[in-house]
């Protein structure tokens, strides 16, 4: 009878954390990936199957890293995340919404507005923030989250530091379960 119990037991707890929510198993999430492309020298900040992989790699991008997890659909407390391109610059960049308007990001010419996520605009105790730095000597943007390594790009001329949202923390391990999506 008690080996009953234990294993029934057993069987209710692994069904209970068998459920919670994992960031990366979440359907309301995505991932944000950041590439890099050694030829252009060049960032770019993707959300999962934004591109192929295979097209990116054809692009010549490597070096793919993830940063944090978003979220798929609008909701409460979320900010859009826009993708812009840059043809001239080779640069793209990942804005919010009421970051520039659509005249000013034209103006310092880009172009290609798209849809890329949404972010959360609160802190909460699973979310990170989230980060954009600009190299004034290649004229690109990088997204990097609070927890990144940012002494890398430091020493590669990133500068002017500005805070853009809050993202959900990439640990693989961290539930999600009893935390506010």
């Amino acid at each position: 009878m008690k080996k009953r119990i234990v294993l029934l037991s057993a069987l209710a707890a692994g069904m209970f954390f068998g459920s919670s929510a994992f960031a990366q198993q979440n359907p309301e999430m995505i991932a944000v990936y950041r590439w890099y492309n050694p030829t252009d020298k060049t960032y770019v900040t993707l959300a999962e199957n934004e591109y192929q992989e295979g097209q990116l790699l054809n692009w010549k991008y490597k070096d793919k890293t993830l940063l944090f997890y978003a979220f798929r659909e609008p909701g409460v407390n979320r900010t859009a995340v826009y993708s812009w391109t840059n043809p001239t610059t080779k640069d793209q960049i990942s804005v919010t919404e009421d970051e520039y308007t659509d005249d000013q990001m034209l103006k310092m010419g880009y172009k290609e507005k798209k849809l890329q996520y949404y972010a959360s605009n609160t802190r909460m105790p699973n979310r990170v923030d989230v980060y954009r730095w600009y190299n004034p000597k290649s004229r690109d943007w990088i997204t990097i989250p609070e927890e990144g390594n940012t002494d890398v790009f430091t020493k590669k001329g990133y500068k002017r530091k500005s805070f853009q949202y809050f993202g959900v923390r990439r640990v693989s391990d961290e539930s999600l379960y009893n935390a506010e999506l």
